[in-house]
């Protein structure tokens, strides 16, 4: 079984600690930001055992980020990745709801 790496870019992390800081100053819910946060980032590491088995997407929407893109869903977030050799690359964690072309 082929093992991937995890690389999550600058913009991906940056929107995984803006989500952070929302749930835990706006919702005023630190304990939910936190199991939230690590729910995210354990999904993410599963990556490492089936990055590629998920499909490529071919709507418009996720062209920005090249070819050979891949989303995971983890409950109301899209984690937006590419697959490189033996590298998952993940460019962006965002909300599903803001997904057009669908």
């Amino acid at each position: 079984m082929e093992q991937f790496h995890i690389v999550i870019l600058e913009e991906a992390n940056n929107d995984i600690l803006s989500l952070s800081n929302t749930i835990m100053y706006q919702y005023e819910a630190p304990i939910t930001a936190f199991a939230y946060i690590q729910g995210l980032l354990d999904a993410i590491k599963k990556l490492k055992t089936y990055a590629e088995s998920l499909s490529v997407q071919k709507s418009t929407y996720f062209l920005q980020y090249g070819f050979n893109v891949r989303r995971l869903n983890y409950k109301k977030m899209t984690i937006i990745y590419t697959v490189i050799d033996n590298t998952a690359y993940i460019q962006r964690v965002v909300p599903s709801s803001t997904i057009l072309d669908l």
